[in-house]
């Protein structure tokens, strides 16, 4: 059975593939070395569960975009934007959205769709604000894709595959 490999491969290759993403990390972000600048920005991947359907696996997968956030000093109120404050948060918020909708996209419509993966609802992103070390910023994607549960083979009370 490879259909964990096959799916958590896709969706690193499209992060890894994004122009806008310099690091894909995977498994407990707390094992992620935060403070290395040269990794950013970063898309760290989490599978938090599976569940089982009749012939459908459903996997809970959570997708964090983040970028570390460069504090400009000038006075930014005075131009012509000030909403976008005194740093490039804004901008990290802007292209990091990019990122996570991109990949939905994918799964829904795209490229990653026509390996069978389905987005059981929409994906929600949370924004999250120096959430952890070096001021980063970026977005949570949680995603619930569907795929087939089909390269099982019967098993009996032993275990042993049945073919």
């Amino acid at each position: 059975m490879k259909t964990y490999y096959d799916l958590i491969d896709n969706i690193y290759s499209y992060l890894n593939g994004n122009e806008n993403v310099t690091t894909v990390t995977f498994g407990d972000i707390m094992e992620v070395d935060l403070s290395k600048q040269s990794i950013f920005p970063l898309s760290h991947i989490n599978v938090n569960d599976v569940t089982f359907s009749d012939h459908i696996m459903t996997f809970g997968i959570n997708v964090i975009v983040m970028d570390i956030v460069d504090e400009d000093k000038d006075d930014k109120q005075s131009e012509a934007l000030p909403y976008r404050g005194l740093d490039n948060k804004q901008d990290i918020l802007n292209t990091m959205l990019t990122v996570v909708n991109g990949l939905q996209s994918s799964l829904r419509r795209g490229g990653m769709q026509k390996n069978n993966y389905e987005l059981l609802e929409s994906a929600n992103a949370t924004l999250f604000e120096d959430r952890f070390e070096n001021l980063l910023t970026g977005w949570s994607l949680v995603l619930n894709i569907e795929v087939p549960n089909n390269e099982m083979a019967l098993i009996n009370a032993n275990g042993e595959s049945c073919l």
